[in-house]
C-alpha cells in the first residue's frame, strides 16, 4: 500500500504538495522547535558588499537590454532576496552569509535602486519588478526558489506568487506591501518631481531620518548601514531613480490580489516588525487569516527595517521556516 506522502507525490503539483503538507502543524511545531542557528558575522560594509556583486545585462523585458546588479553566493536550493523601498540588497548585508551557510541566495538590486539600471527608460512600478524577476531568474536558469521579501519586494512575491506559483517555493514576508496599506506618506512626498533637484546632503538627511523612525534599536543605527544603503543615492543619476521609484508606488498593483490571497497555495511566514508604523502589524494578521498556510512570527522590539534591527531573529527564523518546509515533502 502507497504511504500518504507517496500518493500526494504522485497525484499533486509541487506547490499543492507542499501546501498540504504544510498543515501538519505538529510537524512544523516541532521543526520550529530546533535550536537556533549561531549567529557570528560581522557587518558588512558598502565596499566589501559591493565587492562581489555581479553585473549582467538582461534582455527582453524592454526593447533594450537592462543592467542587473546582484549577489549570488552559497549552493544549494536558491533563495531569492528582495528589498524594498528606498533600500537596496544591501538591506540584506547581515544575514546574507548566515542563509548562504545552507542554501544559495540571490539578492539583485530591482531596476531603478543601488547599482542595477538606473536610467529613465522604464517603469518601476511592482508589477514590472515583477516581469524583470521573472526574467531574471530565467536568466540564472532557475525555476523555483524562495522568495525572502521585505516591503515593496514582498508586493513583487505575492503577484509573482499568484501569476507564476510554480516559480514560488515559499515566502518569507518582512513588514511587506499588501491591500491598500501604501504609498505611505513619505513615499508619496518623496515622488515629487521637485525632489529629483535635491542635494545629495538633503537626500542623505532624508534617508537618515527615515532610518531613525523605521528602527526600534538605536544601536542598529550602524555607521555601516546609513553608508551602504545612501551611498547609491548620492549622486544626480541616483537622486533622480529614487525620486522615481517612489513615484512609481501604485496600490492598484497589490488591490487585485486581495480577493486571490486566499488561492496562494505556497507556505508562508510573516516574519514582522510589531513596532512598524508604516506597514503595521495588523496588515500581518490580516495576512495570517488571508492567505491559507501563512504563518505569523512577530519580532518584538523590532520596526520597518526587520533585517537590520535583528539580524540574528530574522536569520534563524527564516532558517527554521525553510527547514520545516523542506522536513514535509
Amino acid at each position: 500500500m502507497q504511504s500518504t506522502f507517496s500518493v500526494m507525490n504522485s497525484t499533486f503539483p509541487r506547490v499543492v504538495r507542499r501546501a498540504i503538507a504544510w498543515g501538519a502543524h505538529s510537524i512544523v511545531d516541532q521543526a520550529f522547535k530546533k535550536s537556533s542557528v549561531p549567529f557570528t558575522e560581522h557587518p558588512m560594509n558598502i565596499q566589501d558588499f559591493r565587492s562581489r556583486q555581479q553585473t549582467l545585462s538582461l534582455d527582453g523585458v524592454i526593447d533594450e537590454p537592462l543592467k542587473i546588479a546582484y549577489t549570488d553566493v552559497g549552493e544549494g536550493e536558491p533563495l531569492l532576496l528582495l528589498h524594498g523601498i528606498p533600500t537596496w540588497s544591501f538591506l540584506f548585508h547581515d544575514v546574507i552569509d548566515t542563509l548562504a551557510k545552507h542554501y544559495r541566495v540571490i539578492a539583485p538590486d530591482m531596476i531603478g535602486y543601488g547599482y542595477s539600471d538606473r536610467r529613465d527608460h522604464f517603469d518601476r512600478s511592482i508589477e514590472m519588478q515583477a516581469d524583470v524577476v521573472e526574467r531574471f531568474l530565467e536568466e540564472l536558469d532557475v525555476d523555483s526558489a524562495h522568495f525572502i521579501a521585505h516591503d515593496i519586494g514582498g508586493g513583487v512575491a505575492l503577484i509573482l506568487a499568484d501569476r507564476n506559483p510554480e516559480l514560488v517555493r515559499s515566502m518569507v514576508l518582512s513588514n511587506s506591501v499588501a491591500y491598500d496599506s501604501w504609498p505611505v506618506d513619505e513615499m508619496l512626498a518623496l515622488g515629487h518631481p521637485r525632489n529629483a533637484k535635491l542635494s545629495s546632503q538633503e537626500m542623505t538627511d532624508k534617508l537618515v531620518e527615515s532610518f531613525e523612525y523605521g528602527l526600534s534599536r538605536p544601536e542598529r543605527l550602524t555607521d555601516e548601514f546609513k553608508e551602504g544603503i545612501v551611498t547609491p543615492y548620492q549622486d544626480r543619476e541616483g537622486i533622480v531613480s529614487l525620486v522615481r521609484n517612489a513615484a512609481s508606488l501604485n496600490t492598484n498593483h497589490t488591490t487585485p490580489l486581495t480577493s486571490r490571497l486566499g488561492q496562494l497555495q505556497q507556505p508562508t511566514l510573516l516574519l514582522w516588525g510589531v513596532d512598524d508604523r508604516w506597514q503595521p502589524y495588523s496588515t500581518a494578521e490580516n495576512l495570517a487569516k488571508d492567505m491559507p498556510h501563512a504563518k505569523l512570527h512577530p519580532m518584538e522590539n523590532c520596526s520597518h527595517w526587520v533585517p537590520q534591527d535583528n539580524p540574528e531573529e530574522f536569520a534563524n527564523a527564516t532558517l527554521q521556516f525553510l527547514a520545516s518546509t523542506a522536513a514535509l515533502v
